[in-house]
């Protein structure tokens, strides 16, 4: 008898009103919490429970420990063209979202992780560091410093020799809650965090987690790293027009 793929299987799990909006939810490629995925579908948290728990078994998605929490993304970009090409034969849905509030806003461009710059800001700083060669993702969520990475941290007056590595190495990543992607942590994190201060670049606040861009952090941020942050924040704007994650999860998770 002839191997055939199991169609059906996938395709049940697809079909489900609800497993789809949540499979589209994730079509970006970020990863996203059970609650957030329950409420694009419009369902309660114990069925969405249910619903994941189908999906990972079917191999659709894949779930992310960070602390805590649990994050869901899709098993891969081939379960992406799929759904993109099974959403082009129906109607387009607009996903469910929740506004947030300007204090949510400014959360969620850029705070402190723990000990190291996350938020929108984070994952563009740490994205900017792999494109120039600085940082090289490696096995075990770590990152590794490239000889031209250690060259940029020794102009940041942050030399590697200076900074002693965790039992993760030097710098690991860290999936930011809020934008789905990965920030830089670990000690070279820390030290980052810490030098951007120092430099004026960031200013921590005293009553919050929140961290706020300086003209010249903004200017030195474009000339050095070649990010815009007023664009950056731009963009957070157009997001919180339309809507994005809870207000009462950013909120609280940012404040603890």
């Amino acid at each position: 008898m002839p191997l055939q793929p199991n169609l059906s299987s996938a395709a049940f799990l697809i079909a489900d009103p609800a497993r789809s909006a949540m499979l589209m939810c994730l079509v970006d490629g970020r990863a996203r919490p059970a609650g957030e995925l329950a409420f694009a579908a419009g369902i309660t948290a114990q069925t969405a429970s249910s619903h994941l728990a189908k999906l990972l078994a079917g191999g659709l998605l894949k779930v992310e420990t960070e602390g805590r929490h649990r994050y869901y993304r899709l098993a891969g970009s081939h379960v992406a063209a799929a759904l993109e090409t099974l959403a082009s034969i129906g109607p387009v849905q607009q996903v469910r979202r929740r506004p947030l509030s300007a204090d949510g806003q400014r959360l969620l461009f850029a705070r402190c992780c723990y000990d190291h710059l996350a938020g929108r800001l984070g994952v563009a700083m740490t994205q900017a560091l792999i494109a120039r060669g600085y940082l090289a993702e490696a096995a075990d969520k770590r990152y590794e410093v490239t000889a031209e990475g250690a060259a940029w941290c020794e102009r940041m007056e942050m030399p590697l020799d200076s900074i002693k590595p965790a039992r993760r190495g030097l710098a690991r990543q860290c999936l930011d809650w809020t934008e789905r992607e990965h920030h830089v942590a670990g000690p070279l994190g820390t030290r980052l965090l810490t030098a951007l201060c120092e430099r004026g670049w960031l200013i921590r606040s005293k009553t919050s987690r929140a961290v706020q861009v300086t003209p010249y952090g903004a200017a030195s941020f474009r000339e050095t790293l070649g990010i815009d942050v007023a664009a950056l924040m731009r963009a957070g704007t157009d997001e919180r027009r339309s809507g994005s994650d809870t207000e009462a999860e950013a909120v609280h998770a940012c404040a603890s």
